[in-house]
């Protein structure tokens, strides 16, 4: 299943922490066509009735079943550019 990092689970927290729902909101991995070739990430209020869900520090992360089969050995990071933008990076998991 796919872990998160402690930075990933701060930085979905905060992005979350203004939800109408924060209780429940999360990001959610989808992916885009029939191909794993292309997920993408977006702000989600509740999961999906078909997404796997990862919860981590606070964090939750909605999967649907084509994103948690691909990132099932993968871990997900964050962190910030000089602007201070969010982004995460999928990496493999540690050994």
């Amino acid at each position: 299943m796919l872990t998160l990092t402690a930075n990933a689970a701060q930085a979905i927290r905060d992005l979350t922490a203004a939800a109408p729902e924060p209780s429940q909101s999360g990001i959610r991995i989808s992916s885009q066509g029939e191909g794993a070739s292309s997920l993408t990430l977006t702000l989600a209020t509740a999961p999906e009735p078909a997404d796997a869900v990862v919860e981590s520090e606070g964090a939750r992360v909605y999967l649907d079943p084509v994103a948690a089969t691909v990132l099932e050995d993968k871990s997900l990071d964050a962190g910030a550019d000089d602007q201070g933008s969010v982004s995460f990076l999928v990496t493999e998991q540690p050994a």
